[in-house]
């Protein structure tokens, strides 16, 4: 390679090699520390989705996760809605109830009716019928009985979903003929992190299965496990085996293969990338995994190290067969990542340097090994961590705390603070007053329209005086002693002249309207008998019964049968006047 611009030396008089730990950027020709994206963290997988499948555009409960982290959230804005509540509730109370029109009465009415938790629970005198009472403080604790109630019963849906399974394992021994029963497809891919590529590559060609040194220890082709081959990436080279529909008969399993130096291209690595991964043949979306990086060692990860040298580098996986029972008995083999050991490493330049001009150190062995848990097979299950019986006891528990609490304070508020026990009176007694006013004036525009001002009393016990439309008008007595005299007709019988005729008609005819006046004053005169309007009945301070608008009710209605009557009469009088002066009038022209 060519010589980098930093964190380089020379080995050999002309040759470029990184600092322990760095990585060759051919883009930007120098040498970078080698680090991971996700950190030391290694990703599993175990193929299996125990989450409710819910849309994420109606419900990413993930989402939601990622902002409550607990259930310390709920709680606290439980808490500020609680107390945003009854503060509002202790700042009303210092409104003024006025006569019922105010708008802190209607505020503090509302909150009264919203009693409907402790509307039977409140305090009462011994030996009273128990009878339904809603207060203001009734209507404050039962508001915020439901507030803490729908907060705990939050968490507790939290909790719910969040927890709302378990995985359970067993594990049971097993025989031959049980193993044969998992059919997967495996895949190991093993990347070494450096600037070497596939030309580098040595003695991938065997695999060893059993334990060294034991009887069933056997070396046999790779071909013979699955197909394997190398690919260049911008990581480094990386071995891919895969194996289809894998039957291990053994449970050791070595493969090795080693990079060795080739011209201006040192066998020299910073680390490790490992992913492996297996497949359910028959239900091809159950894929279980476990992918990593390892850097530094496992001893020392402050160090910045390469890896060069004879001592092989142990990449450890243990492989567990596993029997979904909840997956219509999935069987799937689960790879774990177990343990890694390091080989000859470098974290000092001058090491590093003297390495790479020793020949016998220019290689970079790495061994995978493979440990199937044949003895075991694990049996997994879900189970959920709340019934129906459960949760409904739960929150039927949660309303009893909630309400208990408030029912505490309600008490001991109405047993220090004796007007707290009847201010559902006061706030009755001023609405109903109120209703009363209402209907009372509602009535009287009723009353007036249909019979005219003439038959109500003012308030503070006088007469209203208004003319009725197209009827007979109920005249004061001031006016009626007024327009009251004492008209005489005067006629003369002796006529001289036809003049004095004309004028003898004209004056009879006068004398005939003033009859028919004088009576019809006489019979306004006698509508000054009509009695005075019946007065209603009413308490102040009280409440109006429907028996007492009844009875004032019929009691006007009689009324105006007794005025009706009048009516009748008087109109039939002057009627009959009016006729007679008619006649009289006709007869006299004629003569």
């Amino acid at each position: 390679m060519q010589c980098p611009t930093n964190n380089f030396f020379k080995y050999n008089t002309s040759l470029c090699a990184c600092n322990p730990g760095y990585i060759y950027n051919t883009t930007e020709n120098r040498c970078s520390p080698f680090t991971s994206s996700g950190g030391d963290d290694f990703l599993v997988g175990s193929g299996v989705d125990y989450s409710i499948n819910i849309p994420a555009n109606l419900f990413a409960f993930d989402t939601i996760k990622k902002f409550t982290q607990s259930q310390a959230v709920f709680l606290e804005a439980t808490v500020v809605i609680l107390a945003s509540w009854i503060f509002f509730c202790f700042l009303v109370r210092f409104g003024k109830l006025g006569d019922g029109r105010t708008n802190w009465f209607e505020i503090r009415w509302w909150i009264s009716r919203l009693d409907v938790v402790f509307a039977t629970r409140h305090w009462l005198d011994d030996q009273n019928v128990v009878r339904k009472r809603k207060t203001e403080l009734g209507g404050t604790f039962s508001i915020a009985s439901w507030i803490l109630f729908i907060g705990l019963l939050a968490a507790l849906l939290y909790q719910v979903i969040s927890m709302r399974t378990i995985e359970i394992h067993s594990v049971i021994a097993t025989n031959a003929p049980d193993l044969a029963t998992f059919h997967n497809d495996m895949e190991f891919n093993i990347t070494t992190v450096s600037s070497m590529s596939c030309s580098n590559l040595q003695g991938l060609s065997n695999i060893v299965t059993g334990n060294p040194g034991f009887i069933d220890y056997r070396t046999t082709p790779l071909s013979t496990f699955g197909n394997f081959s190398c690919q260049n990436t911008s990581r480094g080279p990386t071995i891919v085996i895969k194996c289809d529909d894998c039957q291990f008969l053994h449970d050791n399993l070595y493969i090795s293969w080693q990079f060795v130096d080739q011209p201006n291209v040192p066998a020299a690595a910073v680390g490790f990338e490992f992913k492996l991964t297996s497949t359910d043949r028959i239900h091809r979306k159950h894929v279980s995994f476990v992918g990593g990086v390892l850097k530094n060692g496992s001893i020392d990860s402050a160090k910045f190290v390469t890896y060069r040298g004879q001592d092989p580098n142990i990449l450890q996986f243990n492989l567990f067969p596993r029997i979904y029972r909840n997956k219509h008995d999935l069987r799937l083999i689960q790879p774990l990542f177990h343990n890694f050991i390091p080989g000859t490493s470098y974290s000092e330049t001058s090491q590093l340097q003297a390495s790479l001009q020793r020949y016998n150190d220019g290689l970079v062995n790495t061994t995978l090994y493979v440990n199937f848990l044949s003895s075991y097979i694990v049996e997994v299950d879900n189970k959920s961590t709340l019934g129906p019986v459960g949760f409904l006891a739960d929150v039927g528990g949660l309303y009893c705390i909630s309400v208990g609490i408030f029912f505490y304070f309600l008490v001991q508020f109405e047993y220090r603070f004796k007007r707290f026990r009847h201010e559902d009176n006061v706030m009755r007694s001023i609405r109903n007053r109120r209703k009363a006013q209402d209907r009372w004036t509602k009535l009287r525009k009723y009353v007036t329209f249909t019979w005219g001002h003439g038959v109500l009393p003012y308030e503070d016990g006088g007469f209203v005086e208004m003319g009725n439309c197209n009827c007979f008008a109920v005249p004061k007595a001031q006016s009626l002693r007024k327009q009251r005299r004492m008209d005489t007709i005067s006629i003369n019988n002796k006529v001289s002249t036809p003049s004095d005729k004309v004028l003898q008609v004209v004056k009879y005819e006068e004398d005939i309207n003033e009859n028919i006046g004088r009576h019809s004053n006489n019979a306004a005169t006698d509508a000054i008998d009509i009695p005075l309007p019946p007065s209603l009945e009413t308490r102040p301070g009280s409440e109006v019964s429907i028996s007492e608008i009844e009875k004032n009710l019929k009691n006007l209605f009689e009324y105006n049968v007794m005025l009706r009557e009048k009516l009748i009469t008087t109109q039939s009088t002057i009627h009959d006047l009016t006729s007679k002066a008619s006649t009289s009038s006709s007869n006299h022209r004629h003569q």
